[in-house]
């Protein structure tokens, strides 16, 4: 998997890209699948994206997009020059989604995971929506359906070459990803399935 890279981009970038494609070819754990997909074009002169979808015994359960720009002159309200956005969706029991607690454990997720993963940051901000969805007609199989979704941005801190470690940050998006369809940390195994 290669991340497209449009031309000028300044070295530090490039290399951390580069990092980041060398990783990308790894593969992740099991029921994780990420891909590249199309970055938007007009936020920033340099952007790259990855989407994946995480599946429990076959069945789709949570996606999401990480997304990197990178403006050599930075933008307001970034306090730097590469930014990370990342969105995660995923199915949850209707008793998750109603419980008002959800909305700080989501953002919890984010932030272990971003500190577990040495992924140095700064101006993070975000939102997670919970939804309880009720269906009917010929789409009333399940009846209620139920999501989590965590939308973030944050600025990834470089180093003295202007070189941000996209890996750390990737990782964590995996993790916070993971952690939204209801897996166990990388290394335990669950005692009882979703």
């Amino acid at each position: 998997m290669t991340l497209p890279l449009e031309p000028h981009a300044p070295a530090g970038f490039a290399a951390a890209l580069g990092d980041l494609t060398v990783e990308l070819g790894r593969p992740f754990r099991p029921g994780l699948e990420l891909r590249t997909v199309p970055a938007p074009t007009r936020m920033a002169p340099h952007a790259v994206a990855v989407a994946a979808d995480v599946e429990v015994d076959g069945e789709p359960v949570a996606s999401g997009r990480f997304v990197v720009l990178h403006d050599p002159a930075g933008q307001d309200g970034w306090q730097g020059s590469t930014r990370v956005v990342a969105f995660v969706s995923s199915e949850v029991e209707t008793e998750m989604a109603t419980d008002p607690a959800l909305g700080r454990v989501g953002w919890s997720w984010l932030t272990e995971a971003l500190e577990q993963h040495g992924a140095a940051h700064l101006a993070a901000g975000g939102t997670v929506t919970r939804t309880v969805s009720t269906r009917f007609g010929q789409i009333a199989e399940p009846e209620d359906a139920s999501e989590v979704e965590v939308r973030a941005s944050w600025t990834a801190v470089e180093d003295e070459d202007g070189r941000p470690d996209l890996v750390a940050h990737l990782h964590a998006w995996c993790d916070l990803l993971c952690a939204t369809a209801g897996l166990p940390p990388a290394g335990i195994t669950a005692l009882r399935p979703r």
